[in-house]
């Protein structure tokens, strides 16, 4: 790990550096401690985004906060993973995570998905609400469902530059390092849908710590996140199935219902700096809480 900083927490020094795949993979496994449930693979596809977006903070070699800061390009990045392990709370360790990783974050608008709780402490450092993004989860099951107009095909099956324009109309920047890895980690299920031969809709299901969540899901119109959501939950089966929908978007709302899932948690999205102008109209699955 290379070392880019150091603060003094109150009772012991804090040794703040950049955390490699390991790394990142232990900061993943406290995520889910915490009950975050995240992917089985995500580690590595998060690693890939930007290897040097994850910052550990340890005393005496012991690794006890981490926060990530992921650039996607000059001008945009993601902050999450923000996290100090319980025994080590209280002491002002947190603080200094926050401000190495708002160092990292340099000129860059920052987004993240932040408990409500914690709403007033990111707006004192900057950042604005921009909407609630709510956590449906229900059970999987049924059959795919072929949509109307658009034929649904294996992600697999499509053009990769084709996959990178789409996301990249949606997503506020390019981010073809983390797409490459999220789209073809292990126990995954990519789908599309085309109409015409045109790209309308893509998303990944994937396995997590416990069942499958679905994300991200992009598609023109409901009928089309439809199709791809059917087929998403027959892949799941009898497991759990989670949608990460914006709330502003009630069309990704009444999808949610339709298959029978309920709100279990949501975030506040915020961003400190210039916020994008994001087509949430489109975005029926937020693609992680952690990266945006």
């Amino acid at each position: 790990m290379a070392r880019v900083g150091y603060d003094r927490g109150v009772n012991a020094p804090l040794s703040i550096t950049t955390a490699d795949a390991a790394g990142v993979a232990t900061i993943v496994d406290w995520a889910a401690a915490e009950g975050w449930n995240p992917g089985l693979h995500d580690a590595a596809a998060f690693h890939a985004a930007d290897p040097g977006g994850f910052l550990l903070g340890s005393i005496d070699g012991e690794p006890v906060g981490a926060i990530s800061v992921v650039s996607f390009g000059p001008a945009f990045c993601f902050l999450g993973l923000y996290i100090v392990r319980p025994e080590w709370r209280g002491r002002g360790h947190g603080l200094a995570m926050w401000r190495a990783g708002i160092a990292l974050a340099g000129q860059r608008t920052i987004g993240l998905d932040g408990v409500v709780e914690r709403q007033g402490d990111y707006a004192q450092s900057g950042f604005t609400l921009v909407r609630r993004n709510v956590r449906y989860g229900g059970t999987g099951g049924g059959v795919p469902d072929g949509g109307r107009g658009v034929v649904v095909v294996a992600l697999t099956d499509v053009n990769r530059a084709a996959i990178l324009d789409y996301d990249a109309g949606i997503f506020p920047a390019r981010r073809e390092r983390f797409l490459d890895a999220w789209l073809g980690m292990p126990g995954s299920h990519g789908l599309a849908a085309l109409r015409d031969g045109d790209l309308v809709a893509f998303g990944v299901a994937r396995q997590c710590r416990v069942g499958v969540k679905v994300g991200p899901l992009f598609a023109d119109d409901e009928a089309t996140a439809q199709a791809l959501f059917a087929g998403f939950s027959a892949w799941t089966g009898d497991q759990p199935i989670f949608l990460d929908v914006p709330e502003p978007n009630a069309a990704a709302r009444r999808l949610a219902e339709r298959h029978e899932m309920s709100p279990v948690f949501e975030t506040a999205r915020m961003y400190r700096g210039e916020a994008p102008a994001e087509p949430v109209e489109r975005i029926f699955g937020v693609t992680t809480f952690e990266l945006g």
